[in-house]
């Protein structure tokens, strides 16, 4: 599945993508997180229950195997009988095991002869090759990225997609890993470096089920680690003495709060665009944090949610207002300036997700889990402007176009891609689609054309429709859209990439699919 996508703006990325290597810089930072990440197993190793432990050992021995001495099974044998002999077999075995991650400058991988410093002679089957290559792997100004966070068998990674919408081309360009389950991605202008301050370039912020925020260089290939961790897990403190005998120790109900780090799953980001150096994330620990850049450290922490916090936004125009939209049916609104002040709103139903209007900065968005969307504005709280009843399932995405005002799509649990004319204050509905995405969880307009929206679901498959050619659309919007190039006069089925071994005529339910542009799964009005 596809939980999330963002689009990255034509020419933000760099010409010519550079291949990771493992530099003296590289070796001692990754060094440095392999040696973290034994202490941290071996510390948890340390805080077992030495009442366990006796157990374990005082567990009697089958005679009839006792001779076999099972657990020393995968010890190193040693044919030496002098005692200083086996004294230095042991001492290298220790050895060997210490340096385990002691060997990483040897394991460079070079794709070619051209790429490997150690091979003088380069065959011209080579250059040739590694110039195609680099051909391919080139990015136009004219091209747009699109992130894509895609979960399958449980693996999870950020795909990076390259779209070309001259020739109708999509496909991935290269991946990131990802340690746990992605829920949000957030591209950035800047990202911390090691020298405390900002460095300008393509990066992606991800939030995924921990409570850490990785960002990573989109610029680099291959690349091993993040460039930075925002909230980082330190290392455990050596266990205490216990609970005294004959009282019961107290159990804390969920993750504990803290003012520095997440405790919980990463729920939404957004990058504050008027100051780059900061990044507002919420979690599901009911908390908001504000994080600088410049020291990748947490720069302020709001406690105003009593429920998982499933998004955060900046203003449009206002640079230090925040929006905030939490399970407690409550969307928040401050000033980062003066976070005392709220203005609060009211839900019927827990939020999946809220945008502020571009084109009116005072009004917002949002949909709830009980299939509505309800628009406000900022400067009337009492009730919102209207409330529109856009799917029969929880509408799990939403988003205003940049380029077309009036210009809504909500995509929903029920499969169904709407866009919606909310111009004049009275939503009707332009157009309906199945896409093939199966339930949708993301949708997002392209920065750059106002007639490209992207949609992504349960199938796990990309999709960008050009929504120009539909009939409907150009008329609903002709008037106020500035097309990017000439409308298309004829519909096309969207561009898609998909897993050639993924069954694309049934979702991750066994269901039956629609046709993507079928009469069954399409309704214009």
């Amino acid at each position: 599945m596809i939980s999330a996508i963002a689009w990255v703006r034509k020419g933000a990325a760099k010409e010519t993508p550079k291949k990771f290597e493992m530099d003296e810089h590289e070796y001692a930072r990754l060094s440095e997180k392999l040696l973290t990440a034994r202490a941290d197993l071996d510390s948890a190793q340390n805080m077992q229950d030495p009442t366990e432990q006796m157990q374990v050992d005082s567990e009697p021995i089958d005679p009839d195997l006792a001779e076999f001495d099972l657990e020393n099974y995968d010890a190193p044998a040693s044919t030496n009988t002098d005692p200083a002999i086996q004294d230095e077999d042991e001492d290298e075995a220790q050895g060997s095991s210490a340096s385990i991650f002691g060997n990483l400058r040897g394991l460079t991988y070079h794709g070619s002869n051209q790429e490997d410093p150690y091979v003088t002679l380069k065959d011209e089957a080579d250059t040739e090759a590694a110039e195609e290559e680099a051909q391919d792997l080139r990015i136009l100004p004219s091209d747009n990225l699109i992130l894509s966070a895609r979960t399958e068998d449980d693996i999870s990674h950020v795909e990076v997609y390259v779209y070309e919408a001259a020739d109708d081309n999509l496909y991935v360009h290269h991946d990131l890993m990802l340690p746990a389950f992605p829920l949000c991605v957030e591209w950035l202008g800047s990202a911390p470096s090691s020298s405390s301050s900002l460095t300008q370039g393509s990066f992606v912020a991800v939030g995924t089920f921990d409570p850490e925020i990785e960002i990573w260089d989109l610029d680099v290939m291959d690349a091993m680690y993040p460039v930075a961790i925002l909230g980082e897990k330190t290392s455990p403190a050596p266990p205490g003495p216990g609970p005294k005998k004959g009282k019961r120790s107290k159990k804390t109900l969920g993750p504990a709060i803290s003012s520095t780090h997440h405790t919980d799953a990463i729920m939404s980001l957004a990058w504050n665009t008027a100051h780059p150096h900061l990044l507002a994330s919420s979690s599901a620990d009911t908390t908001v944090k504000l994080w600088d850049l410049n020291s990748s450290t947490c720069a302020h922490s709001f406690n105003h949610h009593t429920g998982k916090v499933q998004t955060v936004a900046w203003n449009p125009v206002q640079s230090t207002v925040l929006l905030t939209a939490s399970y407690d049916r409550s969307v928040q609104c401050l000033d980062s300036r003066t976070p005392d002040t709220l203005t609060t709103f009211s839900l019927s139903s827990d939020p999946e997700t809220a945008r502020w209007d571009p084109h009116q900065p005072a009004h917002f968005y949002v949909a709830t889990e009980d299939g509505i969307v309800r628009a406000w504005d900022l400067r009337q709280p009492s009730s919102p402007l209207w409330t529109l009843h856009a799917h029969d399932s929880p509408v799990s995405a939403l988003d205003i176009n940049p380029r077309i005002p009036g210009c809504l799509v909500t995509g929903g649990v029920d499969k169904l891609v709407k866009i919606w004319d909310i111009a004049d204050g009275k939503p009707s509905m332009v157009l309906s689609r199945d896409l093939g995405a199966g339930k949708v969880f993301t949708a997002a307009f392209c920065p750059d054309a106002p007639q490209h929206l992207a949609v992504a679901g349960s199938q796990g498959r990309l999709n960008v429709w050009d929504m120009s050619g539909n009939p409907g659309a150009r008329r609903a919007f002709g008037s106020r859209a500035t097309w990017s190039s000439e409308p298309a006069q004829e519909e096309k089925n969207p561009i898609a990439l998909a897993d050639a071994d993924q069954d694309m005529d049934s979702d991750d339910e066994g269901n039956e699919a629609l046709d993507p542009m079928g009469d069954d799964s399409a309704e214009d009005v």
